[in-house]
């Protein structure tokens, strides 16, 4: 296995989702307590990176082994493992090894913080082996955003913010649901485009449960509920004013790349076009989150 191979194994460049909820987590809880814990923000920042790549390499392993990656259906050339001479056991070995490293980092953060952190992440480590393993794997039901909205945008944001001594509320609960409606999109858009292939294979996903025709409407009405969501939190003190100037070029960009998407449809062809509007989107949202406390903590606004 070359390292570009191992590269595209855990798909590294779809790591800014992960690092992206984790940046924007750090800042926010940087503006309610006004100070960061380096060693334990380094720690929490390699420990997610680790499980985030990790569990990745379960799904290249777990859909190749299944049949759901194959040369009839699967055209994107950087899965290695059906395209290139590379050993799915490799890939295999390659997440598991992640996963304990993630384990020992986890152990140690718990150690500096939480041994209720051990539970939490635990948790997190569980549902992304069985996000494709397990006779009953989460990828293969209408459940997968929920899930995976869930686990990479409330629950890493939170245990982001908790790591930094921020006792946590309903309201810091309710400041990550723009993140999980985000990556809940980003995965419909993937389903979207992998309609035939997953149907073929006996996989019930949220885009086969409402069919091709709403695939799209469920896609733009994730991604449009999350910058609503996003204004609304500003309204309400959830969110600082900043970031309603902040948010309008990612919106327009977001809007412009949306009816993009729609011209071409959804479809294996333009998956991998598609999928780098879902995360450049992702990443658009990050940063104008990161910009609006950056500047909201240089003018000493008031924090909610």
């Amino acid at each position: 296995m070359t390292r570009k191979q191992f590269m595209h194994i855990v798909e590294m460049r779809t790591k800014i989702i992960s690092m992206g909820t984790f940046l924007c987590a750090s800042i926010y809880a940087l503006s309610v307590r006004g100070s960061l814990n380096i060693l334990t923000w380094l720690v929490m920042g390699l420990a997610t990176l680790l499980v985030d790549m990790g569990t990745t390499g379960f799904n290249t392993f777990f859909d190749y082994w299944r049949g759901t990656d194959n040369a009839i259906y699967t055209k994107e050339e950087d899965k290695v493992l059906v395209h290139q001479d590379v050993s799915a056991f490799s890939a295999l070995l390659v997440s598991l090894l992640l996963f304990g490293f993630a384990a020992l980092l986890g152990l140690y953060l718990a150690w500096l913080t939480s041994w209720y952190l051990i539970f939490v992440g635990g948790a997190c480590m569980l549902v992304g082996f069985f996000y494709t393993a397990g006779p009953y794997p989460i990828s293969r039901t209408p459940f997968g955003e929920l899930f995976a909205g869930l686990f990479l945008g409330t629950v890493l944001f939170l245990i982001t913010v908790f790591v930094q001594d921020v006792t946590l509320t309903r309201l810091h609960v309710v400041v990550t649901l723009p993140f999980y409606l985000l990556i809940a999109m980003i995965l419909s858009v993937n389903n979207g485009c992998d309609l035939v292939g997953d149907t073929a294979s006996g996989r019930k996903t949220l885009s086969i449960v409402v069919g091709k025709r709403k695939a799209f409407t469920l896609i733009a009405g994730e991604g449009l509920a999350a910058y609503v969501l996003s204004y609304a939190l500003v309204v309400l003190g959830f969110y600082p004013v900043t970031l309603a100037l902040c948010l309008v070029p990612s919106l327009a960009l977001f809007c412009i790349a949306l009816a993009k998407v729609k011209r071409e449809g959804l479809d294996a062809e333009h998956k991998s076009v598609h999928m780098r509007f879902a995360s450049i989107s992702y990443v658009h949202f990050c940063m104008a989150f990161l910009l609006a406390y950056v500047l909201n903590i240089a003018f000493s606004a008031p924090v909610f």
